[in-house]
């Protein structure tokens, strides 16, 4: 069955300025949180970009390192993972309660994202720690990773996800960003990619090969520099094929 409907996610409030440009074209936004970018500040005036474009908001916790961008992985016991996770929330969830946003979704950054990915312990203490907070707020994954099944598991709500921006290696993973051709470049390439997601659900991987994948939600990066002509691109390339872009 064709998907006649996708999310759209981007990950905002990180300091670039261009959520006003962005949120028009999205459904979902991945909020910076202090880990990796933003303060009280930033997440105020995110939530209520969000909220004028009517766009579901989400926790976004990263490792705590504004210095590399929260994209470098760090050794980090249970413990302090759910440490870093929920307090990173609930600095998000104090200012959405003040300005009276619901809270829709949480999604890894960076590093911690794909760290989670790959280790069934992490993904599990991550998912527990949202759940002991709340069991209706939806996990975006990587979709196919430890992330995803630790949510099946669990019974928490979750979002499989892939990206419009990044290629993929044959074994269904994000091609590592210091090897070339992580990114995809032309606004092209990436409006196909995101039309064979959800057309298909399959990805061309970088390799050539054909790969299934199931997608529930479509990131676009919003800190690299094409994120507002991409946005754009994918919402026009949507509208032509008549997909609604909304959360479910």
């Amino acid at each position: 069955m064709h998907h006649l409907s996708i999310d759209i996610n981007c990950d905002m409030g990180e300091g670039m300025g261009n959520e006003s440009y962005v949120m028009p074209f999205i459904s979902s936004a991945n909020i910076a949180c202090g880990g990796h970018a933003g303060n009280a500040e930033s997440i105020k005036r995110t939530i209520e970009i969000a909220q004028k474009n009517k766009v579901a908001i989400g926790a976004h916790p990263s490792y705590n390192d504004r210095e590399n961008f929260g994209r470098v992985s760090q050794f980090i016991s249970v413990l302090e993972l759910a440490e870093l996770i929920a307090d990173q929330y609930y600095q998000f969830e104090k200012i959405a309660n003040q300005l009276g946003a619901p809270i829709h979704h949480v999604k890894l950054h960076g590093a911690l994202y794909n760290d989670c990915a790959k280790d069934a312990l992490l993904s599990k203490t991550f998912i527990q720690t949202i759940q002991a907070i709340d069991p209706t707020l939806i996990i975006y994954g990587l979709s196919g990773s430890y992330t995803i099944q630790e949510a099946i598991m669990a019974g928490q709500p979750f979002y499989r996800e892939a990206f419009a921006d990044r290629t993929y290696q044959n074994n269904g993973q994000l091609t590592p960003r210091y090897l070339d051709h992580a990114m995809l470049e032309e606004t092209e390439q990436v409006v196909n990619q995101v039309t064979t997601f959800i057309k298909q659900n399959k990805v061309v991987s970088l390799q050539g090969d054909i790969i299934d994948l199931k997608v529930d939600t479509i990131c676009i990066h919003g800190d690299g520099p094409n994120a507002i002509p991409f946005s754009e691109a994918i919402f026009e390339a949507l509208k032509t094929n008549h997909i609604e872009i909304k959360k479910y």
